[in-house]
């Protein structure tokens, strides 16, 4: 997966207080009130970072929200366990991602998991970590990152994850 191109009058940036974000909407409640009340918070303590996709008219057409986190070695699939220590594994988090009932339909929501994707990886060059982690809201957002070869964790259906070898093999193609 070459670099990700912005569709021409978007620009992607990190959160910042200035952005209109209590004017997102993505229809889905729990993601608008992570972007209205929560995402600030948790940047400026340094727990996720959170980049915004700008329309060109400043409004916020999406984000993505980042964080690290650790997996216990049993949680994971017996075929990536299996030559791992036995212990809390280190793996990326995507925590959320969003796109703006206005932008929906534009393939907006690809471009920023592959760029969400290309972020995890070029942390992992520097940041080691065993697979990208994320819940799904629901069964539409789960069928959206199957078919970016996220597989279901054992025991946790809503649980997805892409291991890291996987990742990389994304990144070179």
């Amino acid at each position: 997966m070459s670099g990700v191109v912005l569709p021409p009058g978007f620009s992607l940036e990190p959160l910042q207080r200035t952005q209109p974000r209590r004017h997102f909407d993505c229809g889905q409640s729990e993601v608008n009130d992570w972007l209205h009340t929560k995402a600030l918070q948790h940047q400026d303590k340094r727990l996720s970072a959170t980049k915004v996709l700008l329309a060109g008219d400043s409004a916020i057409a999406g984000f993505y929200t980042l964080a690290t986190g650790q997996v216990d070695f049993g949680d994971l699939p017996s075929e990536l366990a299996r030559k791992l220590p036995r212990r809390a594994l280190p793996v990326a988090i995507l925590a959320w991602l969003g796109v703006s009932v206005a932008h929906q339909g534009e393939k907006l929501g690809d471009l920023l998991l592959a760029q969400s994707l290309r972020d995890c990886y070029e942390a992992g060059q520097t940041f080691a970590f065993v697979a990208v982690i994320l819940d799904c809201v629901d069964d539409r957002a789960k069928s959206f990152y199957q078919r970016w070869d996220f597989a279901e964790l054992p025991g946790n259906p809503y649980r997805l994850f892409l291991n890291s070898q996987t990742l990389a093999a994304m990144m070179r193609s």
